[in-house]
């Protein structure tokens, strides 16, 4: 069994080609450059910003956006060398299978399943939740809920999932044109939001830019649980601001720049993905960097941290419902249904193309990553992903697992951030139309940061973490390592290997250890073949 078996580049290339099971390419640098800015630009900057500072960073909560970007910047320059490279559906997952084996690619595979699907099922709830909102600042009372047979049912958010998932079988293109125009709707809420806030800013609310740390007040083991796993391992007392506030803000924030990522699944219904792939994922980073970074400001300027901590969930709504402007709070719950609509539609997208891509190696089953023959999507994969979104979020206290998205996003980063350096060892032949400058530095870089992150985010999100990857290995050996296509051409090219005519080092090599020669071998002759 050899657990650390790599499929080749080249048939990763013939399998995204294979009748019935390919998608069409047809989206652009535009298309892409905004499907980014339509899933970053959405409860990252309407909610998770205005926590952070309250709970974490304070005024610094700027550096904190800064931190997050720089880290996202430094993988998706590994994404995209990767991405122009292999121009396939999977993203991470694909590029890890290329590089690092394939029970490390389930693993990634796995944990970019966590990420998009949690994602989706909790914006999805908070999709509800706002629309309930919208309608009473209209003077309608529509509770989020309704109650069946004693069970809570958010209806709003099986209302998304239904409208953006239906799109979605009916085409990518049709899909992304919808998210175009929200997306451009909702860039004119956050400018309105840019320029009303700092008409309010009052610069004593920057003093102190960065808060003296200080105990969160409690030493139960719910407190220590509600801790970063980096100040737990450290010994620190459970504490919040200062400097590790800032990283700890950093972590939280960088849930609001996991669309780049979603973007590189993409890659297989891209036009010439070696220019469009790029430009349209730098393109969107750069907006969304500073549409943050702007709005951090203006929010943290109108009014002091301390009373954004007073409330219960700070959001940009409680800043400008603080300094008495009830039409722009009304603005902005509107441009946040929008905002939160399309990151919706960009994160079903991306869940049903990682299934796609570990579909068709086998490793779940082959019959999810049939297309239609029509449209040239997965209609069948992007019903049932739809369906248990829907069921998940509409059902389900999905709030604990926020956190959830971010380890997941940042465990696939900092894979791709080192597999970028095997495949470059690996395949010195290729030549990506993109490459991560500076040599070896950036990505080493990347994965550090990434890493570091990771430790910012509490003890509880580890201890889910844990238990979810323990689920995802016992999956893999249960089903995937035994129904994976790449098994059973192993299987058949070992055993034409292993004949008489093999040479005699490796006959007496696997006397010492068996297996080895013939998996060498095997993957030599599978990789040659492809």
């Amino acid at each position: 069994m050899n657990l650390f078996r790599t499929k080749s580049i080249e048939q990763s290339m013939a399998d995204a080609d294979e009748p019935g099971r390919k998608l069409k390419r047809s989206l652009s640098s535009w298309d892409l450059m905004i499907m980014g800015v339509a899933v970053a630009v959405g409860a990252g900057i309407f909610s998770v910003g205005a926590k952070a500072a309250a709970n974490f960073a304070g005024p610094a909560v700027t550096i904190s956006f800064a931190v997050a970007a720089v880290t996202c910047a430094l993988a998706i320059m590994c994404y995209a060398e990767f991405a122009t490279a292999i121009p396939v559906a999977g993203s991470a997952y694909v590029f890890t299978y290329a590089t690092m084996g394939e029970l490390l690619a389930w693993i990634i595979g796995w944990n970019l399943i966590l990420e998009l699907f949690t994602a989706g099922a909790v914006i999805a709830k908070y999709w509800g939740i706002y629309l309930s909102k919208v309608f009473a600042l209209m003077g309608v009372d529509i509770p989020p809920s309704i109650s069946l047979g004693g069970v809570d049912l958010y209806w709003g958010a099986f209302l998304i999932v239904a409208v953006f998932t239906v799109l979605l079988v009916l085409g990518t293109k049709l899909s992304a044109r919808v998210g175009n125009i929200f997306t451009l709707v909702k860039i004119a809420v956050v400018l309105f939001v840019i320029v009303v806030g700092f008409t309010y800013v009052k610069f004593e609310n920057y003093t102190p830019f960065v808060p003296t740390s200080e105990p969160t007040g409690g030493t139960g083991a719910a407190d220590v649980m509600k801790q970063s796993f980096f100040a737990f391992l450290t010994g620190a007392a459970p504490a919040q601001y200062g400097t590790l506030g800032i990283f700890a803000g950093a972590a939280l924030v960088f849930f609001a720049f996991i669309g780049f990522d979603v973007v590189a699944t993409s890659a297989e219904e891209v036009k010439d993905p070696q220019k469009t792939l790029p430009r349209g994922i730098f393109g969107g980073l750069a907006v969304v960097t500073v549409l943050y970074i702007l709005v951090s400001l203006a929010l943290t300027g109108m009014v002091s941290y301390t009373q954004l901590a007073e409330a219960e969930n700070p959001t940009l709504t409680t800043a400008f419902e603080a300094v008495g402007n009830t039409d722009a709070a009304k603005i902005i719950a509107f441009g946040s249904l929008v905002g939160l609509t399309t990151v919706i539609m960009v994160l079903l997208m991306g869940l049903s193309r990682v299934v796609l891509a570990m579909s068709r190696d086998g490793l779940l089953p082959r019959s999810l990553s049939k297309t239609s023959t029509i449209r040239a999507t997965p209609a069948r994969l992007q019903i049932i992903c739809g369906a248990a979104v829907a069921l998940v979020a509409g059902l389900t206290n999905v709030d604990l697992l926020e956190e959830m998205i971010n380890i997941g996003t940042l465990s696939a980063f900092v894979t791709v951030s080192i597999g970028v350096l095997v495949l470059r060892k690996k395949r010195p032949d290729l030549k990506p139309a993109f490459r991560v400058p500076f040599g070896k530095v950036l990505p080493i870089l990347s994965a550090v940061l990434c890493l570091y992150l990771m430790t910012n985010l509490a003890v509880e999100t580890w201890i889910f973490f844990a238990i979810w990857l323990v689920i995802g290995v016992a999956i893999y050996f249960a089903y995937g390592q035994r129904h994976s296509r790449l098994n059973e051409k192993f299987a058949e090219a070992r055993a034409s290997v292993s004949g008489p005519v093999g040479k005699s080092a490796a006959v007496a090599d696997a006397k010492n250890h068996p297996g080895a020669a013939a998996d060498a071998d095997a993957e030599e002759a599978v990789n040659t073949r492809s």
